[in-house]
């Protein structure tokens, strides 16, 4: 059966979590927003997926200017200084008596509105701020073995339509990607941008090796990802080349590694893309999930995050 990145086993520890709602603590079972609400009637926000490791979170800064910045580009004043709404999140996690493997979703949509309407002029109040926190934590299985990806036919769109660099909750372009891979076996969407060249998956960016060398997409259709960033970032450290450009389910067919990323999971290996295994023909290790350049990539970044995670901008 197709799972996805995000499987992870229940925790029990989850059933009994307080979930802040515009800081204000409540238990899972009553936390609880306001049907008029913006998110609910027009998925009119932003948000972010954090995770805590170690007692902080990993590159807490550039999630939190993504955050403000993608209020500022749909004109939405989140009403609280960054600084604020850091010490909300630690509120949450800190009343919740976490400190490592968990994954936060914070959320922040335009507020209630006077009558189910599109414009934001409706908006009565302040913006909804909730912050999530889970214990979760990777499927250890899909880590090891990685993911089957099919190439849908829902392709990430102009940004003249809708940006796709905008974190917003307005994810149904994703999630009907979502639904065809899932129909069709896999975990996971591969999705083309407007000219047919490779631009991400539906919830993960995506990676590809060939001879040596890392490959990405120019980011021009997709979220301007932290850990996509980082891995970049580590590849040209670790001396491996890495280049954004342009390419096609050609250059994908024949990688020789090819692998997922994103703030819950890290970096998951891919095995099979449309059908067809992901390796090397000329190598003589018979790998199947991460490469050599993954498992190099992987290791760095684990041990970034656990560098870089903090408590304050």
């Amino acid at each position: 059966m197709a799972e996805n990145i995000h499987d992870v086993q229940i925790d029990p520890r989850n059933l009994n979590i307080l979930i802040s709602v515009n800081g204000k603590l409540t238990p899972r079972a009553e936390a609880m927003v306001s049907v008029f609400d913006s998110g609910f009637i027009l998925g009119d926000g932003v948000w972010e997926g954090l995770r805590m490791v170690k007692g902080g979170v990993p590159f807490l800064r550039e999630h939190i200017e993504r955050l403000y910045e993608g209020a500022k580009a749909i004109f939405m004043d989140i009403g609280l200084r960054p600084e604020e709404l850091v010490k909300c999140l630690f509120d949450c996690l800190d009343a919740n008596g976490m400190e490592d493997g968990v994954h936060i979703r914070l959320m922040v949509t335009r507020g209630v509105k006077a009558t189910p309407y599109q414009d934001p002029r409706v908006t009565i109040g302040k913006p909804t701020i909730v912050i999530i926190p889970e214990y979760k934590t990777p499927n250890p299985e899909k880590s090891e073995k990685g993911l089957s990806l099919h190439t849908v036919n829902v392709r990430r769109g102009y940004p003249d339509v809708q940006d796709q660099k905008l974190n917003s909750h307005s994810k149904l372009n994703c999630i009907t990607a979502c639904i065809q891979a899932a129909n069709a076996g896999a975990d996971e969407a591969l999705m083309l941008d407007p000219h047919g060249f490779v631009a991400t998956c539906n919830s993960t960016h995506f990676f590809i090796v060939r001879r040596g060398e890392l490959w990405t997409s120019t980011g021009q259709y997709c979220i301007p990802g932290i850990t996509r960033g980082n891995m970049i970032r580590l590849a040209k450290e670790l001396g491996i080349p890495v280049f954004e450009k342009p390419f096609s389910l050609y250059d994908v067919y024949g990688a020789d590694e090819a692998f997922v990323t994103g703030t819950f999971a890290g970096l998951i290996p891919v095995r099979i893309i449309d059908g067809r295994p992901v390796r090397n023909p000329l190598s003589t290790e018979d790998w199947s999930g991460a490469g050599p350049i993954s498992r190099r990539l992987s290791a760095a970044y684990k041990e970034l995050c656990v560098k870089d995670a903090r408590r304050s901008l």
